[in-house]
């Protein structure tokens, strides 16, 4: 019974883990209300389409997002329900004040200029890093 539930710890550390990063968070949040292209997605972020397209793999890879054909675009979504939970619960958690971060509303500000570059982490995932 032990290894099922350390299994399960392991894989909801990765999650957390691809959750941990703004550019990703802030793709989920405007993906809860409807399902977007990427170039959708670029122009609400103002991140390029290489980056916006990085992480949206990420995402599905995590199982986070799902992407359907339409045409000769592909529209992402939120996979389920409890990704959509997860993302706002802990939006409203830091909002609260409970978060000791500066960047506590990260995710709901989608204006600003994502300054990251990509780097390979020892699991083979994209992510970004923040630069100063």
């Amino acid at each position: 019974m032990w290894v099922a539930q350390d299994i399960a710890l392991v894989d909801a550390a990765q999650l957390f883990k691809v959750l941990g990063n703004t550019s990703r968070l802030t793709l989920l949040v405007l993906l809860t209300d409807e399902q977007r292209t990427v170039g959708a997605l670029e122009l609400a972020t103002g991140m390029s389409q290489p980056l916006v397209s990085q992480h949206l793999r990420t995402l599905r890879q995590a199982g986070l997002v799902t992407a359907e054909r339409v045409g000769k675009e592909m529209q992402y979504r939120v996979a389920d329900q409890h990704v959509t939970h997860v993302v706002s619960d802990a939006i409203e958690h830091a909002r609260e004040g409970h978060s000791t971060s500066k960047n506590a509303t990260f995710a709901t500000d989608t204006t600003q200029t994502d300054t990251t570059q990509a780097d390979t982490t020892q699991t083979g995932t994209t992510t970004d890093k923040e630069t100063s």
